[in-house]
């Protein structure tokens, strides 16, 4: 039976890029990949892409993947104070399942509090905006296209989004 991966991404504005590199990758390692989104449905993304929904945020329970990882752009700003989006984010982390987030998204973890005492890096807007919410949490910010430390991998953004699936996946080996 392949091993699961659960995508998250924003039901609106997510970034297509960083979605369809990071699937690939993980597809490529034999992985059967999962999507699921605050609502469920149709989720467009920030350059026109559309992917169906297979699993509304309220329905993960994180014991059904082996890896979960939360996709960046504009709309996954949202998940940062979504509490079900926190809940995934910190139960993975304390049932050592591999946690990933690309682009916005390590604010995500980083507001789950699963970033502490970590190394991390994330998109910033040039300003240290980004970068201040992590070491903010505690997180030691690299700003390296992808960080790993431990089981948790963030990356910066659509450029990282190949390196960042790969990594992912090494971590399952």
């Amino acid at each position: 039976m392949p091993k699961k991966a659960l995508l998250i991404i924003a039901q609106k504005d997510y970034q297509d890029i960083e979605y369809t590199r990071t699937r690939a990758a993980l597809e490529r390692e034999g992985l059967q990949v999962i999507v699921a989104s605050g609502e469920g449905g149709t989720c467009t993304g920030r350059f026109g892409g559309s992917v169906q929904n297979t699993l509304p945020l309220r329905q993960v329970k994180i014991e059904n993947f082996d890896l979960i990882a939360f996709i960046g752009g504009g709309g996954a700003e949202a998940y940062v104070r979504h509490p079900e989006a926190l809940r995934i984010a910190h139960e993975a982390a304390v049932a050592a399942i591999p946690l990933g987030a690309i682009c916005i998204a390590p604010l995500i973890l980083a507001k789950a509090r699963v970033l502490e005492g970590k190394k991390a890096t994330v998109w910033d807007d040039g300003q240290g905006t980004q970068r201040e919410i992590l070491e903010q949490a505690g997180a030691a910010f690299t700003g390296d296209s992808v960080t790993v430390d431990g089981l948790i991998v963030t990356g910066n953004g659509a450029e990282a989004s190949e390196e960042f699936g790969r990594t992912l996946t090494e971590l399952l080996r």
